[in-house]
């Protein structure tokens, strides 16, 4: 049953709102092929579609495309952000084709290319508060405070082998899945967010880190087996070229 009828509309079920969600999909995978193949003999041209999370990766994959751009101005772009979870499913139905992710995270189905970047974590909590004004956080520290943290389990599950035995005596209120709204919570005194740093500004709110240390890579990771359009395909190859340049020089 697609819909719900009453006296005055119709309302659509769960299995409705999922026929709608796999139609709009559809719609935008037709319109993206369409493009691609009117341009195909052709100057390189399309529409890549990419998905990122908040990260300080970003700003490689920005090197990246600012590179790709100059020689290939007339490709276009289409950027979706949301978490690890939301992307992966995005390429799995064919709207995104390359995506950005924070690790920890599951990518046996992809091919990937590591960015030389740690996606450091810590707490962001503000100023004045007694967190605040400590050089680091260590799991006590953060017993009986109230705490906002990922909703994605392979994350949680990172942070509960940090913590260790205290994980289980926090008071977490809020999973969240980008940080952004979240950090409004933390400036109006709702609670301290659990993240990664940010190269961002947040007036009144600190990132203090763990200690010990905890820190993640990041991954650049595209579908396998998987039959890209030409843009796409360019794209991958100059990332590699661009990514394994950068790991060369720090190694």
């Amino acid at each position: 049953k697609l819909f719900e009828r009453s006296n005055h509309r119709i309302v659509l079920t769960q299995d409705g709102l999922l026929l709608r969600r796999r139609a709009q999909e559809i719609v935008e995978l037709t319109e993206r092929t369409e493009k691609d193949f009117a341009h195909k003999d052709e100057e390189l041209t399309g529409e890549i579609a990419i998905g990122s999370g908040e990260t300080r990766s970003v700003s490689v994959l920005a090197e990246v495309l600012s590179s790709f751009r100059q020689r290939y101005p007339r490709v276009r772009y289409r950027f979706y952000s949301g978490n690890a979870d939301h992307i992966k499913e995005r390429i799995e139905n064919g709207t995104l084709d390359i995506g950005l992710f924070p690790e920890p995270v599951d990518i046996s189905r992809y091919e990937f290319i590591r960015v030389p970047v740690r996606e450091e974590w810590g707490v962001l909590t503000q100023e004045d508060s007694p967190l605040g004004r400590l050089p680091f956080v260590r799991p006590e520290n953060l017993v009986g405070r109230p705490l906002m943290i990922s909703g994605r389990e392979m994350v949680q599950h990172e942070l509960a082998n940090w913590f260790g035995d205290e994980f289980q005596k926090l008071d977490i209120s809020v999973r969240y899945n980008l940080l952004y709204n979240v950090a409004m919570l933390v400036r109006n005194g709702f609670g301290d967010a659990l993240c990664i740093r940010l190269d961002c500004q947040y007036p009144g709110l600190r990132f203090v880190p763990l200690h010990p240390p905890l820190a993640f890579g990041s991954v650049l990771v595209w579908k396998k087996h998987q039959v890209a359009f030409p843009a796409v395909s360019a794209l991958i190859v100059h990332a590699k070229k661009c990514l394994s340049g950068i790991l060369e020089h720090i190694e």
